[in-house]
């Protein structure tokens, strides 16, 4: 057994009842890892307004998790982005199996939470990213002056119905019941706010278009009247807030759930099987709010504590610790700007790109790099330009890893398209295309992808597993990445670093990435209503899906046939 892969506690899901979890445990001297595929805060980081929690007057979910993340870190919490694939139970000793490797502990808490329902309507599937949205944060620009359709009455439905007032000419919420079943506070705001109509009674029967949204019908329950929306001569958005799934698959058949896939707990969060628990919208609860989850995560955390000291005892067993708290991931620079106001630090640098404690890890990162890499700007006339162009120089000054070097109009011409401009190759030393290049500025959630792209074509490189590595250099065709994203898409980073991940290790694949915003031919020609977006281009003929995507998802589209079925992908 590899001793510096030996746990007390492993948590999977870094949302707040991971995070407090870490918190407790490691403040207790034992040894926590917490394992995140997505991004650590869970859901609640795409809400800009916390104004509930207790003690906290007014934040964003965002800021609210990240703190908790550090407060553990400082207890010496460590933290690990990977996706776990499978967890052995060997009885005394459990065994986590990720997309990083293998890990072994005495008690797992799965805190995995929930991913977002699908009705199954006629047309939901069809056109998800073609009209078709769940995430009002990630999406809602794309509806600018459109007309809007949200299908919930819960919380999220009713707070995200006035979020997307900011962008749409209107919205209508149908609700299935007679009223909303949320607070009466969140819902008064939908119901008396003048672009929101609140439909109860009413069901959606189908969506239909072309290549994007053109009618909805619904129908009210009561009289069976059926109602068709069909704007002329432009589409229209549906956001689907129907509630969420809980991410259960890893210990289905493990531990005993309900009907629905939600793991039941008794009051300690003790599963059914011994030495795993669970906390947070993954478990039974009446109310799944950041409060609850943390209330979870306490629990659990004192529950394992006596778990693990008893299997101490009988193993003669105990994990070595850590000579000093574990390296965070990377925080946007926006994380890190908005902490500095929070905290009204005057030391912050305004008119720098990035905080003091981000400069603080990019040092680090900058530091383990094998191979210097050269960044290749390609810019044009547009203000966007002057900022890449400034963003990428001040990367450059923190380390002699980096270089910047500004092409001339003919070599942008035999490399790059006008309608691309402006954007950064990253190179090798020696000039050739590590294959990784961001149109735009990669800066809010894709900051941290940008920075680990840079890591990984300059070795040595997040670890993946040999399966992986063997799928990356088993691909012999030539095969073109397009990944068109949003700078405020918690979604979007996880597909962005998988495919650079990819392309930094063969070089038959690139990963170029688009931040949307600045590229509308893009967006028209593709259809795109939903990021992330993924085109991927094989002999000229490109194929387009959206959603998530983590590493070995891509690969398998990629290593099996990638064309095959992928638009259901």
């Amino acid at each position: 057994m590899d001793e510096k892969r030996f746990y007390d506690v492993i948590v999977i899901g870094g949302g707040p009842a991971g995070l407090t979890a870490a918190i407790y445990l490691a403040r207790a001297r034992y040894r926590v890892l917490v394992v995140e595929k997505d991004t650590f805060g869970g859901q609640i980081t795409i809400t800009d307004e916390v104004v509930n929690y207790p003690g906290v007057f007014k934040t964003s979910g965002k800021a609210l998790t990240e703190s908790m993340r550090k407060q553990g870190e400082g207890f010496g919490a460590e933290y690990l982005k990977a996706e776990v694939t499978e967890i052995v139970d060997d009885g005394d000793l459990k065994t986590v199996k990720t997309s990083s490797g293998d890990y072994t502990c005495f008690g797992v808490l799965v805190a995995a939470g929930a991913h977002p329902r699908m009705l199954g309507f006629p047309g939901e599937a069809e056109f998800k990213g073609h009209g078709v949205a769940y995430c009002a944060t990630c999406d809602g620009e794309f509806f600018t002056g459109k007309e809007v359709f949200v299908i919930g009455g819960g919380f999220a439905a009713a707070e995200e119905s006035v979020f997307l007032t900011k962008y749409a000419s209107h919205v209508t919420i149908l609700i299935r019941g007679e009223d909303f079943s949320c607070a009466e506070t969140v819902a008064k705001a939908a119901k008396e706010h003048p672009k929101i109509t609140v439909l109860p009674q009413t069901e959606v029967v189908k969506v239909s278009g072309n290549d994007s949204l053109l009618s909805i019908t619904y129908r009210n329950k009561r009289t069976g009247k059926e109602t068709t929306f069909a704007p002329e001569n432009d589409t229209f958005g549906v956001f689907v807030f129907a509630g969420y799934e809980p991410a259960s698959t890893l210990v289905r058949g493990m531990v005993e759930l309900t009907e629905q896939g939600y793991i039941v707990t008794d009051e300690n969060q003790k599963t059914s099987a011994d030495g795993i628990y669970a906390a947070g919208d993954i478990c039974v609860k009446n109310l799944r709010q950041v409060v609850t989850a943390t209330g979870d995560g306490a629990v659990a955390a004192t529950s394992l504590e006596k778990y693990v000291v008893s299997m101490q005892k009988k193993t003669g067993l105990v994990p070595k610790k850590p000579e000093a708290a574990a390296q965070s991931t990377l925080k946007t620079e926006a994380e890190s700007k908005e902490q500095a106001q929070m905290s009204g630090n005057p030391n912050e640098d305004a008119n720098s790109f990035f905080a003091a404690d981000v400069l603080q890890q990019l040092q680090t990162v900058f530091s383990r790099m094998e191979s210097p890499l050269m960044l290749e700007l390609h810019l044009n006339e547009q203000p966007v330009s002057a900022e890449l162009k400034k963003y990428m120089e001040e990367l450059a000054r923190m380390t002699d890893k980096l270089s910047v070097q500004i092409s001339s109009d003919n070599e942008a011409a035999s490399k790059v398209l006008t309608e691309d401009l402006p954007c950064v190759r990253v190179l090798r030393n020696n000039g050739e295309y590590t294959g990784l290049a961001f149109h735009g500025v990669p800066g809010g959630h894709e900051f941290t992808s940008f920075v680990l792209g840079l890591y990984n074509a300059a070795g040595p490189g997040q670890p993946i597993d040999d399966k992986a590595k063997s799928q990356i250099a088993g691909i012999k065709d030539s095969i073109d990445m397009k990944l068109l994203v949003s700078l405020s898409c918690t979604m979007c980073p996880e597909l962005v670093t998988a495919a650079q991940r990819i392309a930094a290790d063969n070089e038959n694949v690139t990963a170029e990435v688009y931040d949307i915003s600045h590229y509308p031919a893009l967006r028209d020609k593709y259809k795109v209503m939903s990021v992330p977006c993924l085109v991927i281009d094989k002999n000229g003929e490109e194929k387009v899906t959206f959603g998530k995507k983590n590493l070995t998802q891509l690969l398998e589209i990629m290593c099996l046939d990638i064309f095959f079925n992928l638009a259901q992908i």
